[in-house]
């Protein structure tokens, strides 16, 4: 991992086991819930690993939180900026692409706003969200291809879409430029459905 990347692994662990400890959940329970290995939790918390997207929403979900809250302070602020090159790269590729979240709201109604950009080749798999989740994007350069379930749908600059995140998903860049666009992901509810605080 890179300094930056050390840095939020960091943060992200430290704030794991801050809302594990506050909701009284030992790592086995935790583990139970959100569906990852007790290994996997241990690795979060200590800032050792730099989970996948996916492994951070099942865990963020299991506590009661949205994926924002992972990488914030554990003192809400009324007003959050984030300035230019400090979001949280949550997702990167070999190439070069990254998937930065930028703003987010906190549960239960979360609000998620991303920033992707992603070279030729890239490509982003998705599972299903919590149930209700809806995604929008627009491109602001290149092309992307999203598939939603069995449909494939290819964006260009300016083209925007809206779909249900609750359907694994993908991004992929197959274009010769890179393709940069912005995203805001809603997942209503969070915490709710399992009696989180």
């Amino acid at each position: 991992m890179d300094d930056s990347t050390t840095v939020l692994a960091a943060a992200i662990g430290r704030r794991v086991k801050h809302e594990r400890q506050a909701s009284s959940l030992t790592l086995d329970q935790l583990a139970i819930r959100a569906g990852v290995s007790r290994r996997l939790l241990i690795n979060v918390e200590q800032g050792a690993t730099n989970p996948s997207v996916g492994a951070l929403l099942r865990i963020s979900d299991a506590l009661g939180v949205g994926l924002p809250a992972l990488v914030e302070s554990p003192t809400p602020k009324p007003v959050t900026i984030t300035r230019s090159g400090e979001g949280a790269a949550l997702w990167s590729s070999e190439a070069g692409g990254r998937g930065i979240l930028v703003a987010g709201t906190e549960s239960p109604d979360v609000v998620e706003l991303w920033e992707w950009i992603m070279v030729p080749g890239d490509r982003h798999e998705s599972e299903a969200h919590s149930a209700g989740t809806r995604e929008l994007l627009q491109v602001q350069q290149g092309e992307i291809t999203v598939e939603v379930g069995d449909e494939s749908i290819v964006l260009g600059p300016g083209d925007a879409l809206s779909f249900p995140g609750d359907t694994a998903h993908s991004y992929a860049s197959a274009a010769s430029e890179p393709a940069r666009f912005t995203m805001a992901v809603f997942e209503p509810g969070v915490g709710l459905k399992r009696g989180a605080r």
